[in-house]
């Protein structure tokens, strides 16, 4: 574990966000962190497009998936 250093505004809005979203402050730091990267290594993908990715790979950890129909 490391300690930084993050601006009292900072942490204020990741509370507010953790709090709405039922995460730790620290979870949603590296939520947040976690987008940051991932929005970097692929500028040209839409952030809609990398949460939904995100979200796809939390349903395969927890085999919360189902066959997609097509329509």
């Amino acid at each position: 574990m490391t300690t930084i250093e993050l601006s009292n505004d900072f942490v204020n809005e990741a509370t507010v966000m953790a709090t709405t979203m039922h995460r730790s402050l620290a979870m949603q730091i590296e939520y947040w962190a976690k987008l940051g990267k991932i929005a970097e290594e692929n500028p040209d993908l839409p952030m809609a497009f990398v949460k939904d990715i995100l979200v796809g790979l939390q349903q395969v950890k927890t085999d919360d998936i189902s066959e997609y129909e097509f329509e």
